[in-house]
């Protein structure tokens, strides 16, 4: 009997267990699929937009990476998160403190993107060392207005915001401590507020950038990083990509932590980044609106007519590798043995 390493099952197995789901409802506008982050429901004059993921690599303010890691995918279609439901599993022996601190997460984390908490269910269960929170957030969009990862077109320019891998970072130098002693606290404290510097939401670029128009495809690159994103846009559209590697952002206290570590900072958890398809014309009004709020970012690369996603590094073209799994969970695996 085959066993599964930590992380996401890879993609191939679930391109087979996703296949095998069956389907007759009509009003299911965009099912499950590699690549495709959220359903999608026909509302009658709207679209519903169903998101659902858990928090699993830190238990640090799981209630607020909760709704910020399902509002992001939303974002991702032009929709407005609106509604979340959570669902809480607590270790046996779990302090009211804790209980409390957690709801405070999730209704402040709300309350920041304009949407509600407005259900889910909460339990002590045995055998968890600590607290696991899954969340699911639903969204409204127009039928005019959403975008799908199906739509990235040969031609289109690759953007990414404000550079990576941002949860991974954050993640690294809350879990790690004890392995990055040598780093300066300086570094490491930066690193950690990555959750709200430069932030790991999307939200507010993904709406801006689908208010001016041009955007064909949006992405959260969470679990495998930015060569995963980019690999499940490539495969939702049925695409090819093209990137430059001296053009993708790696933020300095991320890639000494990832060094330390030896960590791929390309392939590890890198929630908060947005990666844009664009059509040609749009490149230069999407660019300026959103650095004009002070968010960066950077032109890394095109759509083309074909299959696979290659990296160009020192004018050497390479297939980068889909990664099987994302380096911050193989790091972790190496250490728990």
């Amino acid at each position: 009997m085959q066993t599964y390493p930590l992380g996401k099952l890879p993609h191939n197995v679930m391109e087979k267990l996703i296949s095998d789901i069956p389907s007759s409802d009509s009003r299911l506008h965009l099912g499950p699929g590699v690549g495709l982050d959220c359903a999608v429901i026909d509302f009658g004059e709207t679209y519903l937009v169903a998101k659902s993921d858990p928090i699993t690599f830190t238990a640090e303010q799981i209630g607020w990476y909760a709704v910020h890691i399902n509002a992001n995918d939303i974002a991702t279609t032009g929709a407005e998160p609106r509604w979340f439901l959570a669902t809480l599993l607590l270790p046996e022996g779990t302090k009211s403190e804790l209980v409390e601190e957690i709801f405070s997460q999730l209704t402040s984390a709300c309350s920041e993107i304009g949407a509600e908490l407005v259900g889910g269910h909460t339990e002590i269960t045995s055998g968890l060392d600590r607290p696991i929170i899954s969340g699911t957030m639903l969204g409204e969009v127009s039928k005019a207005s959403l975008i799908t990862p199906k739509g990235a077109t040969p031609g289109d320019i690759v953007l990414l915001t404000k550079g990576i891998p941002i949860e991974a970072g954050s993640i690294l130098a809350r879990e790690c401590t004890d392995l990055l002693q040598g780093i300066d606290p300086i570094i490491l404290e930066r690193a950690r507020e990555y959750l709200v510097r430069p932030g790991i939401s999307v939200v507010k670029e993904a709406l801006i950038a689908t208010n001016i128009g041009g955007v064909t495809a949006m992405h959260d690159p969470t679990e495998g990083g930015l060569a995963s994103g980019l690999w499940e846009l490539a495969d939702a559209a049925d695409v090819g990509i093209r990137i430059d590697e001296k053009s993708i952002h790696i933020l300095p206290e991320a890639e000494i932590i990832c060094e330390q570590l030896s960590v791929d900072p390309i392939s590890a958890i890198a929630s908060g980044a947005l990666l844009l398809t664009v059509t040609e014309g749009a490149v230069e009004r999407i660019m300026a609106a959103l650095e004009k709020v002070e968010i960066p970012v950077s032109h890394i690369g095109q759509v083309f007519q074909g299959e696979g996603v290659f990296i160009d590094r020192f004018g050497v073209m390479e297939k980068m590798p889909w990664p099987e799994r994302d380096a911050i969970a193989t790091l972790f695996e190496s250490l728990s043995q």
